[in-house]
């Protein structure tokens, strides 16, 4: 079972130690979610290959292979959200607008 984390009131980012993580397009449709997904998770295995046989050049397709995944689901490259607000991934929580709400977690 995957362990949740808590989402920020906009739905914009999860947060992890306190950090600020995009969660994915929330505009995908399921099955296209669904496909990114396992595309991400065939190119986690492949880095972890190549990792394992020193093997550089598959290590860099296969990050290579991350990162377009990740783009597609929205968790990396444009922002999903056209409301002009700034991309904060993998800010710390407390240096950013979501900093009170992030302390009233702890407090709770």
């Amino acid at each position: 079972m995957a362990k949740a984390y808590p989402t920020t009131p906009d739905g914009r980012y999860f947060v992890v130690r306190g950090r600020l993580w995009r969660t994915s397009n929330p505009a995908l449709g399921e099955s296209e979610r669904e496909r990114h997904v396992h595309d991400l998770m065939r190119a986690r295995r492949a880095v972890r290959t190549a990792l394992a046989d020193e093997d550089a050049a598959a290590l860099k397709a296969a990050r290579a292979g991350v990162q377009a995944a990740k783009v597609a689901l929205g968790e990396r490259g444009p922002v999903w959200w056209d409301d002009g607000a700034p991309d904060l991934n993998r800010h710390m929580a407390k240096n950013t607008p979501y900093a009170a709400w992030h302390a009233a977690l702890d407090a709770g």
